[in-house]
């Protein structure tokens, strides 16, 4: 037994050393071994870097895009947002500031200047005599708005010119400046005189220019050698499209003597002398008709008592 296990431990001591000899010997690389092991380390490392570049650039690719999308996606809407946000606020604040302003409302024209207007049948007798202020109020189609001017009798801007009738001539008075020129016929009947025809023409600002007329007219009227007066306002309507005011006027287109208005026939307005007379007596039969009533429903009553006793 013991040579035995003597035996079988001294072929185990043999057998490690054989199997450590062959560990060294293969351990040494030959020049193919070598080689061989280069190549296959080259192609390792070759296929090791290719599957790492395949490997990190898709990812690389889908992570680029993906992290562009994201961008890109949010900025836009959020850059929308913020200008529809900031825009819709402005509109909204600037329609309010700015509300539509009423249009402004034209100041009255006030009233002209009276002035002397004189026509001479010679170069010192006065055949007409007319002191007035002239207002014009005027429409260039039917739907347009009047516009009113005022005529300015500074000599140096209205002319002034005419002509004297005798017997059973007209008399005229043309007043002319740059923008108004006015024509005012007057006529004799029977000893009583009249304006009875009016021409206007106005040279408006457009280059255009209004004309409108009347030769029917029944105005002014006075008896031949006196004069016509109303100081009061007043206005007259020469066509739908034209009405004149005058201020202060007094005319006599006959018979002037002395260079100076005769006794003048004033204006229903400006006769005071018959408008109180008038008031008077309004008053007086106001009262008389409140007397009458009163007795006659006094009469009625007695008579009821009388029947019922």
């Amino acid at each position: 037994m013991a040579v035995r296990g003597c035996v079988t431990l001294l072929f185990i001591l043999l057998s490690g050393i054989v199997h450590a000899d062959d560990l060294v010997t293969s351990s040494i690389p030959s020049p193919t071994t070598s080689k061989h092991t280069s190549a296959v380390t080259t192609a390792f490392a070759t296929t090791h870097h290719n599957t790492t570049n395949s490997t990190t650039e898709p990812p690389t690719t889908p992570h680029h895009n993906t992290t562009n999308s994201t961008t890109e996606a949010p900025t836009t809407p959020h850059h929308n947002t913020t200008n529809s946000t900031t825009e819709a606020p402005t509109t909204a604040q600037t329609n309010a500031t700015t509300a539509p302003t009423p249009p402004p409302t034209s100041s009255p024209v006030p009233n002209p200047t009276v002035g002397n207007y004189n026509v001479k049948s010679d170069n010192v007798t006065f055949c007409l005599l007319a002191k007035m202020g002239l207002q014009f109020s005027f429409k260039i189609s039917e739907n347009a708005s009047f516009q009113t001017l005022n005529l300015d009798p500074s000599p140096n801007v209205t002319e002034v010119n005419g002509t004297c009738g005798s017997g059973g001539s007209d008399s005229s008075l043309v007043l002319k400046s740059e923008e108004i020129t006015v024509h005012l016929v007057f006529t004799n009947v029977s000893q009583k005189f009249r304006l009875h025809a009016l021409m206007l023409s106005v040279n408006l600002a457009n280059g255009n220019v209004f004309n409108a007329s009347n030769n029917n007219l029944s105005l002014w009227e006075a008896s031949v050698g006196s004069s016509y007066m109303c100081n009061k306002e007043q206005s007259y309507n020469i066509t739908d499209k034209l009405t004149i005011n005058t201020f202060e006027l007094q005319v006599q287109p006959f018979a002037v003597q002395n260079n100076k208005f005769n006794t003048a026939h004033e204006c229903s307005m400006d006769d005071t002398s018959l408008l109180i007379p008038i008031i008077v007596g309004a008053a007086l039969a106001g009262l008389i008709f409140i007397v009458v009533i009163a007795y006659v429903i006094g009469r009625q009553r007695t008579y009821v008592g009388y029947q019922t006793l």
